[in-house]
Order: structure tokens, then sequence, then C-alpha cells
């Protein structure tokens, strides 16, 4: 085999090669020449090496083309090998340009990295969604419980129509930050209330007071209108209790209903402790009146053996005690017949 048949074999196969690749891009090269969306060969073949389905790429950009935008491969390429969803961001690119919204392709892809449905963000921008607040679909409770001045218990619930704001959706709060924030407005706004009947009147001013609040600063919504979709007074349906205020205050009675129990009881307990203080000292004062008592006898023997005191003295002193018991004894049964 001369030098010539060699060269000629390497030829051959590297014609063939390159027919086997014509081959294959063919169909993807033909169909993007035929939109007025042309890449070339190589750069078909480059992303093939680059492990980037041209095909992908390619419908992306013959989508964009059509559509009278301009994006170069390389930029698609770049945003697939970012981990991105190339066709929905060309969606939303086209689907922002019809809408006349200003959406970059850099933010676009920065939304799209980032996470969220850069498609669906535009779409909501277009066409405004609609939150309830509270959502049961999130764990959150039926309803929101409020309380006006007049201490009427309320359960409203609210719907919050909101569109997508694209140039705070990398980096803003998302659905259920605006949950919370209506929902701790409409309690603010009941609980400034005077009374429940005033909320039960106007509830399109306490919808006003919300929205004028600026809820959606920093979240990556605009709020176009809160809506109280359902509003009544706690208790009518479930047996709740609806007067929070009058519950209050009867337990605020009844506590101190039982301290002012609590405290009579303690005097109570102090009064039967002095009582039984007093007749104790009572028994000690008649103690000592028994024990002075029994010293009488011993100061008159005393008094005999010193010859203070005579015979008839003793007789008269004992005349003179007899006629006090007779006296008393007496005037005992005249109280005892007037009793009668």
């Amino acid at each position: 085999m001369n030098i010539v048949q060699i060269i000629t074999g390497i030829g051959v196969i590297l014609v063939i090669a390159f027919v086997i690749v014509v081959f294959m891009f063919l169909r993807v090269w033909v169909k993007a020449l035929a939109s007025g969306a042309k890449v070339s060969i190589f750069q078909l073949i480059g992303m093939k090496l680059r492990n980037v389905p041209p095909s992908l790429i390619v419908d992306a950009r013959i989508s964009i083309i059509k559509a009278g935008l301009d994006l170069t491969t390389d930029l698609l390429e770049a945003h697939y090998l970012a981990g991105g969803d190339v066709i929905n961001v060309a969606r939303s690119l086209i689907a922002a340009d019809k809408a006349n919204i200003d959406l970059k392709f850099q933010r676009a892809t920065a939304i799209d990295l980032a996470g969220r449905d850069v498609l669906d963000a535009v779409r909501t921008s277009v066409i405004p969604k609609v939150i309830d607040c509270p959502d049961p679909k999130k764990g959150g409770p039926a309803m929101l419980d409020a309380v006006a001045k007049d201490g009427i218990r309320m359960v409203v619930k609210a719907r919050v129509t909101v569109r997508t704001n694209l140039e705070r959706l990398v980096g803003g709060a998302g659905e259920d930050t605006i949950i919370a924030r209506v929902g701790q407005g409409i309690v603010s706004a009941i609980g400034s209330s005077a009374t429940y009947k005033e909320v039960l009147e106007h509830p399109d001013k306490i919808s006003r007071k919300v929205l004028e609040s600026g809820l959606d600063s920093q979240t990556a919504f605009e709020i176009v209108s809160i809506d109280i979709a359902d509003l009544s007074v706690a208790g009518t349906t479930t047996g709740d209790v609806a007067n929070v205020g009058a519950m209050l205050e009867t337990e605020r009675a009844e506590a101190d209903k039982k301290l002012r129990q609590a405290e009579a009881e303690g005097r109570r307990a102090m009064a039967v402790a002095m009582e039984q203080e007093m007749r104790a000292r009572v028994q000690e004062m008649q103690a000592k009146v028994v024990e002075a008592q029994a010293e009488v006898p011993r100061a008159m023997a005393q008094a005999f053996r010193e010859g203070n005191l005579g015979v008839m003295d003793f007789y008269r002193m004992q005349n003179i005690d007899a006629d006090s018991s007779m006296r008393k004894a007496i005037a005992g049964d005249e109280r005892d017949e007037k009793s009668k």
C-alpha cells in the first residue's frame, strides 16, 4: 500500500464522516435556515460537543426570531448550561413583548434560575390572580378572627387580587407573605373600629384601609384590590363565643369574686383565731381571780393569828356576805320572771 492509497483512504473516511455529520444535523440546519434563524453546521457540531441539544436551542431561537426578537445561540446555550429552561424563557420573552411588558433576557434568565416560573409570572402580570386570605389549602384557618373595640368577635375572609411585579420577582417575598400581611391588616382594621356594626355597615372601609397600608412592599406582587368575601359575627352559626369583651369582663368579675372571697376567708380565720385567743386570755384571768380568791382565807387566818381580826368581825363579814348572796338570788329570780 503506497502513500497515495493511504491518503485516499483517509480522505474517504473524512468525507464519509462529514456526510454522516451533515445528515445528523441536516434536518435541524434546514429547519433553522428555512425559518430565518440561520445556524451554521459548525455551531450545531459545537452544541453537540458541549452536550447541548441542538434541536432545543434551534427551536427556541426560531420562536424568538418569528416573534420579532433576536437572541444569539450563545446566550441560549449559556442559559441551558446554567440549568435553565430555555423554552420557558423564550415563551416568557415573547409573551412579555406581545403584552408591552419590558422584560430583558437577563432578568428573565435570573427569574428562571431563581426557581420561579417566569412564564407564569408574565401571565400573572397580564391577568392578575386571586389569592384567598386566609388560604385553608396552605394549612391556614378557614376564617380570620378579629375583635372590635366593643368586644364583639368577628370572622372574615378576604380575596386579594395581585399581579406579578417582575422588577421585584427575584428576591421579593411570595404569596405567603401577602396572605400574612393582609390578614394582619384586616385584624388591625377591625380592631380599630368602634363597634362591630360599623364593620358590617362599611366593609369597604376595611379593605380600603388595608390597601392603603402598602402591604405589597418588598414582595414579588403588586396588590390590585382587596375584597371582603365573607364577614359575619362569630357564634351565630358555630356556637362560639361572639361577645369576647363580655366574656372577658365576666371572667374578670369571677376572678375578683374569688379574690374577695379568699380575702374574706382570711379575715374570718383571723377573727376566729383572735376569738380563741380572747377565750384563752379570759380563762387565764379567771385562773388569776381564783388564785387571788384562794389568798383571802390565808390572809384572814394570818389576821386572826396576828390579832388584827376578831371573832365578831368575822361573823359580821359572814352576815354581809350572806346578805349579798341573798340579794343576788332574789334579783336573779325577778329577772327570770320578767323574761317569762
